[in-house]
């Protein structure tokens, strides 16, 4: 860029000059482009005390890697030593009858002899049991075998107390009163004077007609005995026995 000056003369006058100016002059010299757009790599120090730590680290690494594999490899190798080859159903059968076998090839073993000196046994004799005579059965003409009722002992003066000595006398059973109580409760409820209006029947073992009772007795209408006499006559012709009667009333309804 050019200066502007004076120059001063000898006269009155001013005449202007012009200076140039130099241009500055540098006295560093300048670096390539390249070299100063690339900084310069830093070199790493290895130190002591890094190393020392590194090496530390890595007997600490093969430390913990030994102690976890160490014990899970021998339990492995264990296991795998008390594993026991498998037994087949068939195989442990054939060891079976084989030892079966070999227990029944062995020779007998032989008995042993006791020797009883001079000592004799004796077993004492039980005695006979002596027969008892069972009660015969009197109900040999009854034909129906359904329900029997059972015996009850009467009430003393009663017409059921006056039935049970004539039915023992005739030599039939307790069995065989019973079944005679069950027919004339059925029939009369054993009331001397029981009369059916439907039918005509009378009394306690519901004759029919009433009148026919007269041949045991004129006074058939009122005492039971007469009537008791009449009816167990009616029922050993008839039926040959009491259970008899009752079986065929239990068959029909009526005997």
């Amino acid at each position: 860029m050019a200066r502007i000056g004076t120059t001063v003369t000898s006269g009155t006058d001013l005449t202007p000059t012009r200076r140039t100016r130099r241009p500055a002059v540098s006295t560093v010299a300048e670096a390539p482009l390249h070299a100063r757009s690339r900084p310069a790599p830093k070199r790493t120090r290895w130190s002591r005390r890094r190393g020392v730590l590194g090496v530390f680290a890595a007997f600490a690494a093969v430390g913990f890697v030994a102690a976890y594999i160490g014990p899970t490899g021998l339990a492995l190798a264990e296991a795998n030593a008390e594993e026991h080859p498998p037994i087949s159903l068939y195989a442990s059968s054939l060891g079976d009858v084989q030892r079966l076998l070999a227990e029944e090839d062995a020779a007998p073993a032989e008995p042993a002899v006791l020797d009883r000196d001079s000592y004799t046994v004796y077993v004492k004799p039980k005695p006979t049991p002596t027969p008892t005579a069972q009660p015969k059965s009197t109900s040999t003409s009854s034909s129906g075998g359904g329900w029997r009722p059972p015996f009850v002992t009467p009430d003393p003066g009663s017409a059921q107390a006056i039935a049970y000595e004539m039915v023992l006398a005739r030599g039939w059973g307790e069995d065989q009163f019973a079944c005679l109580v069950a027919l004339w409760n059925k029939e009369s409820g054993w009331r001397v004077n029981a009369y059916n209006a439907g039918s005509g029947a009378y009394g306690i073992p519901q004759s029919l007609p009433g009148s026919k009772m007269a041949s045991a007795g004129a006074d058939w209408e009122t005492n039971p005995a007469t009537q008791i006499t009449w009816g167990l006559g009616y029922i050993g012709g008839r039926y040959g026995t009491p259970c008899g009667a009752w079986d065929h009333s239990q068959r029909v309804g009526w005997y």
